[in-house]
C-alpha cells in the first residue's frame, strides 16, 4: 500500500462561526467507555513513572481518571484501587453522582497474559470498574482471549482494549466484546517502536481511520505534547486523549525528587523501557522505549488547568459549546506552516 498518513503537526484546524459567549460555559464532559463518563478528557498513562495512587486521586479531583500501573504485585495495585476506593466519596458532589460511588470510574491497567486474570479479579473483587489492556500491540490473540475470559468472568466491568492502529482492528476488538478503545503505536514520547520494528500509524491517520468506524469511545494514546494535540485529537473524533510525557515530572507522579546543580528532576521512562524491566525482573528484551529525567513541574493540577483552557479555547475557535459539537474542518499544512504556528521570532 502506497499511502501518506500524517501526525498533528502536519494539520491544522480551521476556524468556523461560533456563538460561544464565555470560555467558562463550555462542557468538556465526555465518554471514557461505553458505561463510565469523564467530566474532561484527560487520562494519566499507567507507567510507572505516571500514575499510582496519588495521580489517579488528583485526576479525579479535576475530572480527568488516571489509570494504575500494572508494573507491581497484584496486593499492591489491589491497595492502590482500595485507597481510591475510600477517596471517591470526597468528590462525589463534583461527579454529580450522589451516593453512587459506583458511577466514578475507577480504572486499573492489566497485562494480556501471565497473571492477569488473577490480577482483574483482585481488583475487582475491591471495586475497580474499568480495566485498560496494557500491551504495544492489542490487535492480538493473547488480547482476544483475554477479553473474551474476563467478560465471561464478569459482564459488568468496561474493558478498555489496545493499543491499536488500524480501522480492522477497532472493528474486531469491538467484536471480542471491548468498551473502549485505545489508540495510536509508535508515537509516545519515549516508545522506539517505530525505530526498533519499522511498524506504526502516524496519529493523525489512525485516528481517523479508527473513529470512522468505532461504535466505543476511542481514546488517542501518544504524540500529545501540548494543548493544540489534544484539541486536534478532539476534533477528530477522539472522546479521550492519554497523557503521559506532560504529566511526568510533577509532584503527582511517583518518584523521588533528583536534585541537580540546575534544578530538580524526576524520572520519566516508557513502559517497555530496559531500565523498566530491569526494574520490575522482566526479561531484558524487546526492548522499544528510552530512559531520562525531565524537569520538576510541581503539582499536576497546574498543568492540567493550563491544558483545559487551551482546549475550551479551541472549542471557541470552532464554534463549540461542548465536545459533540466539535468537529472543524481541517487541513493538510506544509513545513513553512508549521514553522508559521510557532512563536516565530523565538525559533529562528
Amino acid at each position: 500500500m502506497n499511502k501518506i498518513a500524517l501526525t498533528y503537526d502536519d494539520i491544522t484546524l480551521i476556524p468556523e462561526y461560533s456563538e460561544v459567549e464565555s470560555r467558562k460555559n463550555i462542557s468538556l464532559k465526555t465518554k471514557l467507555s461505553k458505561n463510565f463518563d469523564l467530566l474532561i478528557p484527560l487520562v494519566a498513562s499507567p507507567m510507572d513513572t505516571v500514575c499510582e495512587y496519588e495521580m489517579a486521586k488528583k485526576m479525579l479531583s479535576l475530572g480527568g481518571v488516571g489509570v494504575i500501573h500494572r508494573f507491581m504485585s497484584i496486593e499492591e495495585q489491589t491497595k492502590q484501587v482500595e485507597k481510591i476506593i475510600e477517596y471517591l466519596p470526597q468528590i462525589s458532589e463534583l461527579w454529580g453522582v450522589g451516593d453512587d460511588y459506583s458511577k466514578i470510574p475507577v480504572v486499573a491497567a492489566i497485562g494480556s497474559n501471565g497473571d492477569y486474570f488473577e490480577r482483574a479479579q483482585s481488583l475487582i473483587g475491591v471495586g475497580c470498574n474499568v480495566l485498560v489492556i496494557d500491551v504495544a500491540h492489542g490487535h492480538h490473540i493473547n488480547v482476544k482471549r483475554a477479553i473474551e475470559k474476563l467478560k465471561d468472568y464478569n459482564q459488568n466491568i468496561d474493558i478498555i482494549g489496545g493499543n491499536i492502529a488500524t480501522a480492522q482492528a477497532a472493528l474486531d476488538l469491538e467484536e471480542w466484546g471491548v468498551d473502549g478503545l485505545r489508540c495510536c503505536i509508535g508515537s509516545g514520547a519515549l516508545c522506539s517502536t517505530r525505530t526498533m520494528t519499522g511498524f506504526g500509524v502516524p496519529t493523525v491517520t489512525c485516528l481517523n481511520e479508527i473513529v470512522n468506524v468505532a461504535k466505543t469511545p476511542v481514546m488517542a494514546d501518544g504524540g500529545i505534547r501540548m494543548s493544540g494535540d489534544i484539541s486536534k485529537a478532539l476534533a477528530l473524533g477522539s472522546s479521550s486523549v492519554m497523557l503521559g510525557s506532560l504529566l511526568a515530572g510533577t509532584e503527582d507522579a511517583p518518584g523521588k525528587i533528583i536534585e541537580k546543580s540546575n534544578g530538580l528532576y524526576k524520572r520519566y521512562r516508557g513502559s517497555a523501557s530496559l531500565e523498566t524491566k530491569t526494574a520490575h525482573g522482566q526479561e531484558e528484551r524487546n526492548v522499544e522505549g528510552e530512559s531520562t529525567i525531565v524537569p520538576y513541574k510541581g503539582g499536576v493540577k497546574f498543568i492540567v488547568e493550563g491544558l483545559i483552557d487551551g482546549v475550551r479555547s479551541a472549542l471557541s475557535y470552532g464554534g463549540a459549546s461542548n465536545l459533540s459539537e466539535f468537529r472543524p474542518e481541517w487541513i493538510q499544512i506544509t513545513n513553512a506552516g508549521t514553522k508559521e504556528a510557532q512563536p516565530h521570532l523565538l525559533y529562528k
